[in-house]
């Protein structure tokens, strides 16, 4: 029976190993009696202290991207009206509009209604802008180049809320806003970025007049798979005039969002 039994462990192991390759969730984890064992445990508490570290990490624009990505897309720093991390966590409504300086300072240095304004925020997660934004910000704009779109200046945004999206329109009235912003980490991953998009956002704007690419990061969403469908979305929103839940993505030909369509 001990034979028998054995002969069916390198399929069984084989069986698990395509089941966990397909999802960063932790499924069907082996356990010592009731607790989980110990390496799993372990890679438990990493995973949460990559997660709080990604929520609390302060923003540096000169850490986070290298000089030289700085200087070539002429990023600058602007901050909404939350003065710290803590107060950002416990008021989002203050990481939903900038500070008056920082306004001042985007009107300066932007360009007003072009076609496509994408803004950088940081989000519940310093680490995902840190490891998606650099390749993705130059596909995104090589895509609306190949439109023949105008793109502005692209900033960077410390305390960064969903919401702030609204406040670019006001100032700036860009036919489409992209917001890349980091999202709330989990125990999977704490590099998972989302895109943001709105038609011409403004104050009477709400959620459900944003549309949401999410889950950009190495085991989900690839960035140039999201800078294919920021595009292809942006067209849409421009074509229709519209945006949120009166537009749906147009998904035809894509492959999962892994790849880009052959």
């Amino acid at each position: 029976m001990e034979d028998k039994l054995g002969s069916h462990e390198p399929a069984v192991s084989n069986f698990l190993e395509r089941i966990r390759a397909r999802t960063p969730a932790r499924v069907l984890a082996d356990r010592a009696g009731a607790a989980y064992r110990s390496s799993t445990q372990l890679e438990l508490r990493q995973a949460h202290a990559a997660a709080r570290d990604a929520v609390r990490t302060e923003l540096d624009l000169q850490r986070d991207f290298d000089r030289e990505f700085v200087c070539a897309w002429k990023l600058f720093e602007v901050t909404t009206r939350a003065k710290s991390k803590d107060e950002y966590l416990l008021r989002p409504d203050f990481g939903r509009r900038l500070n008056e300086e920082s306004a001042r300072t985007v009107l300066a240095r932007c360009t007003p209604k072009i076609d496509l304004q994408i803004v950088i925020g940081d989000g519940l997660s310093v680490t995902a802008v840190a490891a998606q934004v650099p390749a993705l910000l130059p596909l995104l704009v090589q895509q609306a180049k190949a439109q023949g779109w105008s793109t502005g200046e692209s900033f960077v945004v410390r305390y960064c809320r969903v919401g702030l999206m609204n406040h670019i329109g006001e100032l700036l009235s860009p036919r489409v806003v992209v917001l890349l912003i980091g999202e709330r980490p989990g125990l999977a991953t704490a590099e998972s970025l989302s895109a943001y998009m709105a038609f011409q956002p403004n104050a009477n704007h709400s959620d459900a007049d944003r549309n949401l690419i999410s889950n950009i990061h190495s085991r989900g969403v690839s960035t140039e798979a999201a800078a294919h469908r920021i595009s292809r979305l942006a067209a849409q929103m421009m074509r229709e005039a519209r945006s949120g839940v009166n537009l749906k993505e147009d998904l035809t030909g894509l492959a999962g969002g892994r790849q880009l369509p052959r």
